[in-house]
């Protein structure tokens, strides 16, 4: 339960200027616990649904809650009823970061969450030698208020696309809605749906690539099909042939679990690399153009954050994609 600042300036204000202490009341959150609860990181969370759980958990470690006056920094603190709690919040820590005027295609939006079709070549998050460009610099200015959210260097992004991998993105506009979106995402609740063109031609119409993927044991910069006691992560993928290309084939690929190149990684192993791949492909030329891999995300399905109505969004296929196609349907 909320309460009042001024039932609690005595434990503020002991030492401050009466500015401080006007500039810090602005920045708190009171509360009151009505009955025992186990950990203070799952009550607060709950008490405060605008923030998400890990940021309330790095609050708590850096010493922004008080107990009872007296600074807690243990998230698995327990409360007892009638426990007064003090959350400051410090202003956002300044992103290095500049907005940039880059072009977005937008296929849904609204005061919650963004949905992209983000094109190859875009790199979606800064990173060694991607300090600007990126599909931050453009989200920071096109959104108000969303440095922060999520992390000062990747605000608003829930999951991530390759560099030269194009289509649907969700960006989170609000704490809450990264909460949200995160847990769906983990849940397996929000469903990935990519197409590809890839080598060969699979024996069967459809399967499942259940193979733990972890970091390649030689080339540190590439994942790899890894057992898990060695250190991989289970990653399980589906799979369907959409349409029969001679020696090619497009397929659709649907994600179960989402590890760092989980498709192009998954579909090199059972030998039909993604054309155009530059790390997992064959590298034989194509005869085609192509600016990346032929892997493109077409479809993804989530859960509003807010209405929790069901929002589904198709990313129109990039222009290479479909000169792909018909340069393959013509030789077939």
């Amino acid at each position: 339960m909320a309460i009042p600042p001024s039932d609690l300036t005595s434990d503020l204000t002991s030492d401050l200027s009466l500015d401080a202490a006007d500039a810090l009341v602005s920045e708190e959150r009171w509360l009151l616990a009505e009955q025992s609860a186990e950990r203070l990181d799952r009550w607060l969370a709950e008490q405060l649904p605008d923030l998400s759980r890990s940021r309330i958990q790095r609050l708590i470690e850096q010493g922004q809650v008080q107990i009872n006056g007296q600074v807690c920094s243990s998230r698995k603190a327990s409360l007892h009823a009638g426990d007064r709690v003090r959350l400051h919040i410090p202003p956002a820590e300044p992103l290095d970061l500049q907005p940039e005027a880059i072009p977005l295609d937008i296929l849904y939006e609204d005061e919650s969450l963004l949905i992209l079709n983000k094109p190859t070549g875009l790199v979606v998050h800064p990173a060694p030698g991607h300090s600007d460009g990126t599909l931050v610099n453009a989200l920071l200015a096109h959104c108000e208020n969303l440095a922060g959210i999520g992390g000062v260097q990747r605000p608003g992004i829930v999951h991530r696309l390759d560099k030269d991998t194009s289509g649907a993105i969700v960006i989170a506009k609000t704490d809450q809605a990264h909460q949200h979106l995160q847990a769906q995402f983990k849940r397996k609740t929000a469903r990935r749906e990519y197409l590809a063109v890839v080598y060969g031609a699979p024996d069967t119409h459809s399967g499942t690539i259940d193979a733990p993927i972890g970091r390649h044991p030689i080339d540190r910069k590439k994942m790899a099909v890894v057992p898990e006691e060695k250190g991989g992560r289970r990653a399980v993928t589906h799979w369907q042939v959409v349409e029969r290309l001679g020696n090619y084939t497009l397929m659709q690929f649907r994600l179960e679990t989402g590890r760092t190149h989980q498709i192009r990684v998954h579909s090199a192993s059972i030998g039909h690399p993604v054309v155009g791949d530059p790390v997992y492909g064959s590298g034989r030329s194509i005869g085609v153009n192509l600016p990346g891999q032929a892997l493109h995300a077409w479809k993804l399905r989530l859960q509003h954050p807010i209405s929790e109505d069901w929002i589904e969004v198709t990313a129109p296929q990039p222009k290479f994609f479909l000169t792909l196609l018909e340069v393959l349907r013509r030789r077939g």
